[in-house]
């Protein structure tokens, strides 16, 4: 691992492909990209040619996406809205850049999949060393009483941990957030959920595009 990237070997039968890099996270990804690389390579596609190909493979739009990645911040974006996706999430980002602070604005899908799932999310999120709590997005669902982020939030162990509006998260990166950046390792930042969190994937970008 390094930098965000995965370098590794690939042997197929008689043949190894050295040095492949994948420019992004996910062990999943890794196991992905050596599937494709298999197919190609009994294909008889040139092992340069594969090699490029994956190099230069940007990967699925909101699935460990790079929106931001350089020394000072690496911010992903990712369609995570399940425990286990967050979890493998927030692992792989903490993993790849291990020396960084990992900070995860999450975006609740649904009433009935938080009241459900609220103990599965805590655990999930209490892997992160900062936590941002959105609001619900409803999407289909009425709101049910006594279900909202701050049912995850109170099951969660880490005391980081805040819920905020798409307002006040702006106005806190602003004015906390790009105080906080470590100078000497800098820090990740991630936005997840199956919502409209998204949206908000851009006015972040142009904040932290200012530092």
């Amino acid at each position: 691992m390094k930098n965000g990237s995965y370098e590794f070997d690939v042997v197929i039968k008689d043949d190894k492909l050295e040095d492949v890099t994948l420019n992004m996270g996910g062990m999943h990804n890794v196991e992905n990209a050596v599937a494709a690389i298999t197919v190609a390579s009994s294909l008889e596609i040139e092992n340069d040619k594969i090699r490029t190909a994956v190099e230069n493979f940007k990967g699925v739009k909101r699935r460990i996406e790079y929106v931001i990645k350089n020394e000072r911040i690496v911010f992903i974006d990712d369609y995570a809205h399940h425990p286990e996706e967050l979890r493998a999430l927030i692992q792989g980002a903490k993993t790849l850049f291990r020396q960084k602070k990992c900070t995860i604005i999450f975006q609740p899908h649904l009433y009935t999949r938080t009241r459900d799932l609220a103990q599965g999310f805590a655990e999930a999120l209490d892997l992160a060393d900062e936590i941002i709590l959105l609001p619900i997005y409803p999407a289909r669902e009425m709101p049910i009483g006594g279900v909202s982020s701050d049912m995850i939030m109170g099951k969660m162990r880490n005391e980081d941990k805040k819920v905020m509006n798409k307002d006040e998260l702006l106005t806190w990166i602003k004015n906390d957030y790009l105080k906080s950046i470590d100078t000497e390792f800098g820090q990740v930042l991630i936005t997840a959920g199956a919502g409209d969190i998204d949206m908000m994937v851009e006015p972040i970008k142009e904040i932290l595009e200012k530092i």
